[in-house]
């Protein structure tokens, strides 16, 4: 199988490309200019400069391809309009350069965050509306609504919730903080998290690729079990050996240092891990969804457990002095 991965180097991309690669499939890798593709070292994919903002740079990179894996996108950014040029008008843009070469078959890395917080008590399934509540959330559900609309094409949408596991850098601060001593736990929960590991969403993904049953379907992707964020912290102080104090924030706390954060991001130009977004994520009930459907139309089983995860994610980052 020929297929083109946008993101690439990225997170997900990265581990998307290690099991296309050892598969025997041939990869190309969609990679912005200037940004860091040291992910991809020694993978033996083909890369190929361009960017999903920019059409004139897509048409080299779809063509030819069997099935294009579009997981490019952004994830913070100081204002709402970002969000949509990239996460929105970037899936046009890539799904307008496949029309062209008449490439058909597309898997979208969607996002639980585009059907928002769900209930304590009920996890989100797939037949639940559209109901964001922050940018990132809104530009994703545009882009699935944009990718689905898009007459000619072949698509389906994996949305994974917190994804965990070696080389995550989302959740890497929740780590930092562990290691200097400090478990962060915000008042009014507990909230519980659907998580899933990398590794389990790129299965789903390669499953999706190639079973005609996946077409024109969405499908969350949560692992086998929940956390909470307190629970992350605490088992990433087991693998890395600490004990670490509590910080008890209030939520009025939390969102008035998130809205400091984001002044200084709009001041400074420097994007710091905690912002309103992040905040309202944090503060939220709960982020659950149901990997029932997955399971019943493609047979995907997720086989790495929260615990599991969190441990192959702190052994990572101290392997590679990211802590």
């Amino acid at each position: 199988m020929q297929v083109l991965i946008t993101g690439a180097n990225g997170f997900l991309g990265s581990a998307l490309s290690r099991r296309l690669v050892g598969d025997g499939h041939r990869v190309r890798a969609l990679v912005r200019p200037g940004s860091d593709a040291s992910a991809l070292d020694g993978l033996g994919v083909e890369r190929v400069s361009g960017d999903v903002t920019e059409p004139d740079s897509l048409q080299r990179a779809v063509e030819g391809m069997e099935v294009v894996f579009h997981l490019a996108g952004l994830r913070r950014a100081p204002e709402r309009s970002a969000f949509f040029r990239v996460n929105a008008e970037g899936t046009r843009t890539v799904c307008d350069a496949m029309l062209r070469v008449r490439a058909r078959r597309m898997v979208l890395a969607g996002s639980l965050a585009a059907v928002g917080p769900s209930r304590p008590d009920r996890p989100h399934v797939e037949t639940d509306p559209f109901a964001p509540e922050e940018w990132y959330g809104e530009s994703k559900a545009e882009a699935e609504r944009i990718a689905f609309g898009t007459a000619g094409l072949e698509v389906t949408a994996v949305r994974p919730p917190r994804i965990l596991g070696p080389g995550d850098r989302e959740n890497l601060v929740l780590f930092r903080l562990v290691k200097r001593g400090i478990r962060l736990e915000i008042g009014g929960g507990p909230r519980p998290l659907s998580v899933v590991d990398v590794d389990d969403v790129v299965e789903l993904l390669v499953v999706a690729a190639v079973r005609p049953e996946a077409v024109g379907e969405a499908f969350f992707a949560p692992g086998p079990d929940q956390t909470t964020l307190e629970e992350i912290q605490t088992l990433g102080a087991g693998v890395l050996g600490v004990r670490p104090r509590t910080l008890r924030l209030s939520p009025g706390r939390l969102r008035a240092l998130a809205a400091m954060a984001d002044g200084f991001s709009r001041l400074t130009g420097k994007h710091l891990p905690l912002n309103r977004k992040l905040a309202r994520q944090l503060l939220a009930p709960a982020w659950t969804c149901s990997g029932e459907k997955a399971r019943v139309r493609l047979g995907w089983v997720p086989r790495i457990d929260a615990r599991t995860s969190i441990a192959r994610s702190a052994a990572w980052y101290q392997a590679h002095g990211w802590l």
